[in-house]
């Protein structure tokens, strides 16, 4: 199985991982009730219909359910049970400023996020309740399941759709928020602060648009965007103009002959004639899904560049780290509702009311004519795609109820809307969605999906989602927020012709070609355990460019090259010791042994690691010898 081909295996997986770690946390183990006592979990609180809920007067986390219909148009609709975590404010001396509804996305099972929900709040909580609801059909909310479905075999989702037949349809967005809405209202709270992340950012829009009187503020992380018809756009585009965002600030990278994107397709179209084995079409699109992971942003013109060039390994060696990605599950009973949910949710290039084998005809059609994939063809990524689309084909047409309405009009309120330079949705097509609130974007510069509960959260962004939260109607401006951790390099040098030596006064030429060196082999290495993104955790050691090995110790901070040739000719060994987490910048310290023409050489190198800048500045020794320069960028 391959994962990489679109997000939508990604995410199911994801969202299975979810669900299955809500069954080991101690989140249902027991529930307090009203005096602050705990029950089994299989008693948690729950209120009949039209009552105050129990947790409504608890002075500590509850962890609460309510009994929902399944059809809300139909009273004598069977009942489901919605499960939900209420945290009170932390300051009961005082009244609560407010309650922030916090919806993590996927879709998938939420409670399991609830403790990175707090985490991303912090002292927001003294003051302001959380409440977090698991959407319906996932996790603890009655959950969906199929028997052997396995997303892979278009066969086993239609399977699921018959076995669940009818009840299938009433797992939407408009239904999750009708749901999320009860329970505010169980609760006795008269208005919510909608915090929504990736996915969640769909139900904050659902949700302004049926229940807009209880609505304070709304928080966007990570933009959903709907079509005309109010339903989830393309999900996972291809973006290969993120490649020019990576290289726009960088005089090297901009000095390479082309356009990022036009270079792009032309390497795509010489593999199509000429393929590599390690370089597989499938593997250029995970790097292109993958521009926000900073080593892949620092590299990738660069290595698309060089393999044109006739020099492949830069490219062969990202190839291989995304390659390497560990696959997600794409079968389980459980993922039954998550397949509800984005079927339902989502617009697709194929009729509804045709047969699912007519539906799947259409697709072919639609992807011989639109190429959505470009500048990949069908026959670039094994002669079929393996998104939403080809799950949803199978299964039955949805409601009647997009998640928001194309007439919608939604109410100004407070907004903050954090949209990534590197995210599926740009932050110009998230501005869109702001100014339906009355609202401007916040773009953050190099920032990728899920911005503030992800990896290596920004303090910035941080600051600017707890000052808002705190009091959405004082808070004013628009954060600028910037992640650039590096500029993109320009060249490979291959060998000591393609260095510059280091401007390093003491020292002679050839011993500041060997720092030259030396620099690029501790930034290279480096670069693959940049905290500002998402770090390659699954690389836990990986071939020196062009000799050698390196290995990644992460709980110690340290990174170890063993006889690395990044440049041929200089043979790199020892220890770089990288600023403390959770420190995103600062100095970063290589006692290394470089094997040159001349001998074996002992430098100790001091640098300032994950900065945007073009040249390095270092001090250190070489032999003993100190000194302090510069190293120019490449």
């Amino acid at each position: 199985m391959d994962t990489r081909r679109t997000s939508a295996i990604r995410q199911a997986g994801a969202a299975l991982a979810a669900m299955m770690a809500c069954g080991t946390l101690p989140t249902w183990t027991t529930a307090t009730g009203p005096a602050g006592g705990s029950v089994p979990a299989g008693n948690a609180p729950v209120s009949p219909p039209g009552e105050a809920h129990p947790c409504a007067a608890a002075t500590t986390r509850c962890d609460g359910r309510i009994e929902v219909p399944l059809d809300r148009t139909d009273p004598r609709s069977e009942r489901i049970t919605v499960a939900f975590t209420w945290l009170p404010r932390k300051d009961l001396s005082r009244p609560a400023a407010g309650t922030v509804l916090a919806d993590p996305g996927g879709p998938g099972p939420a409670l399991p996020a609830v403790p990175a929900l707090a985490e991303a709040l912090g002292p927001v909580l003294d003051r302001q309740n959380l409440l977090v609801v698991e959407p319906r059909g996932l996790g603890l909310s009655s959950p969906l399941t199929c028997p052997d479905l396995d997303l892979e075999r278009p066969e086993s989702v239609r399977a699921c759709a018959g076995h669940l037949g009818p009840r299938a349809a009433f797992h939407t967005a408009g239904q999750t928020v009708a749901d999320q809405d009860a329970v505010r209202a169980a609760l006795g709270v008269p208005k919510v602060t909608y915090y929504g992340i990736s996915y969640g950012t769909l139900s904050a829009q659902a949700y302004a648009a049926r229940h807009p009187e209880a609505l304070a503020g709304v928080l966007l992380d990570s933009v959903v965007l709907t079509g005309a018809d109010g339903r989830v756009a393309d999900p996972d585009p291809v973006r290969t103009e993120h490649l020019a965002v990576a290289c726009a600030s960088s005089a090297a990278c901009r000095r390479l002959p082309g356009d990022p994107a036009g270079t792009f397709a032309h390497l795509v179209g010489r593999l199509r004639g000429q393929p590599d084995p390690a370089v597989r079409p499938l593997s250029l699109l995970a790097l292109l899904h993958s521009v926000s992971v900073p080593v892949v942003g620092r590299e990738i013109n660069a290595a698309v560049a060089a393999y044109l060039a006739g020099d492949p390994a830069p490219l062969r060696r990202l190839a291989a780290m995304i390659d390497g990605i560990p696959s997600g599950p794409a079968r389980g009973a459980e993922l039954a509702g998550v397949v509800a949910h984005r079927c339902a949710d989502s617009s697709f290039p194929f009729d509804w009311t045709a047969s699912p084998d007519e539906r799947r005809a259409q697709l072919d059609r639609y992807y011989a004519t639109e190429r959505p994939y470009r500048p990949f063809t069908l026959g670039d990524l094994g002669g079929k795609a393996s998104g939403w689309q080809e799950i949803c084909a199978g299964w039955p047409a949805p409601p009647a109820d997009p998640p928001v309405p194309p007439d919608a009009r939604l109410r100004y309120v407070p907004a903050l809307v954090l949209a990534g330079d590197f995210d599926s949705t740009t932050p110009a097509e998230a501005g869109r969605v702001a100014e339906r609130f009355g609202a401007t974007v916040s773009r953050v510069r190099f920032g990728g999906h899920n911005l503030t509960t992800g990896p290596a959260v920004d303090g910035c962004v941080r600051a600017a989602t707890r000052e808002f939260l705190a009091d959405p109607a004082a808070f004013q401006g628009t954060p600028r927020c910037d992640r650039a951790s590096y500029a993109a390099i320009g060249t490979y040098p291959r060998g000591a012709a393609g260095l510059r030596p280091a401007r390093v006064p003491g020292l002679d030429r050839r011993q500041r070609v060997t720092v030259a060196a030396a620099i690029a082999t501790v930034l290279d290495a480096a670069a693959r355990r940049d905290p500002h993104g998402p770090i390659p955790s699954w690389l836990v050691d990986e071939p020196g460019l062009r000799g050698g090995r390196v290995a990644f110790d992460d709980r110690a901070g340290i990174v170890r090259p063993a006889d690395v040739e990044y440049v041929t000719g200089f043979a790199v060994t020892g220890e770089i010791e990288l600023p403390p987490r959770p420190a995103q910048a600062g100095p970063a310290t290589a006692r290394l042994q470089v094997r040159d023409g001349t001998g074996t050489h002992r430098l100790v190198l001091t640098f300032p690691a994950f900065r945007a800048t073009p040249d390095t500045a270092v001090s250190g020794t070489f032999d003993g010898r100190a000194f302090t320069g510069t190293v120019a960028g490449r």
